[in-house]
């Protein structure tokens, strides 16, 4: 894929894409505490990730009803497996814009490659497709987005506001929201009660 061959020499030139971005503890936008972000994309122009430790009080039935892909009658009669389905928060911008990170075994059209094992998609085929038990094998789905201007993230990653990492596939699709900023800290040998508000890049 031309795509993510030009993912590979934009990683080369210090891009994030396929990254987590993990919040220091003394992180100051109360947003952002605790949180760790999945980069999907990062350039020159800016980068644009979604958060994936916040859940959102919305269903994933209601949403299915709100957007009008089914009826109530229809969503009551939802497998457990969509019934379940948590949706996220995913940052600050552009709030009733929903966006799924899937595996790679589903893509449609609209579907936008991170790595060789993460998609993006941002249509509501892929909610039907879900809602049937016909997409793809992992899925996220957030509300929002996290997104930084040119150098913002940078800069912010300068100035001690967050960790990055290679992301790690099993971390990023699994539902333990409560441990998950724990866990990828700990997965990368960082221990939160010494973590330096000095500290480095992982």
């Amino acid at each position: 894929m031309d795509l993510l061959r030009r993912k590979r020499a934009a990683s080369r030139r210090g891009f994030l894409d396929d990254q987590f971005l993990i919040a220091m503890p003394g992180m100051k936008d109360d947003r952002f505490a605790r949180s760790v972000i999945y980069v999907c994309a990062h350039s020159e122009e800016g980068a644009m990730g979604l958060i994936i430790n916040q859940v959102q009080q919305m269903r994933f039935p209601d949403l299915l009803v709100q957007l009008g892909i089914m009826n109530e009658q229809e969503a009551i009669r939802l497998p457990s497996t969509a019934r379940d389905f948590m949706i996220r928060n995913g940052g600050p911008v552009d709030r009733s814009r929903g966006f799924v990170l899937h595996s790679h075994d589903y893509t449609v059209e609209s579907s936008m490659p991170v790595s060789e094992d993460v998609c993006l998609t941002a249509t509501v085929d892929i909610l039907r497709a879900i809602s049937t038990g016909r997409g793809p094998r992992h899925a996220l789905m957030a509300l929002g987005y996290a997104g930084w201007g040119a150098g913002q993230l940078e800069s912010e990653i300068a100035e001690n506001g967050w960790l990055t990492c290679p992301a790690n596939v099993d971390l990023l699709f699994d539902s333990d929201i409560e441990r998950k900023y724990d866990r990828i800290l700990a997965s990368i040998g960082i221990d939160l009660a010494r973590l330096s508000q000095s500290a480095g890049h992982a």
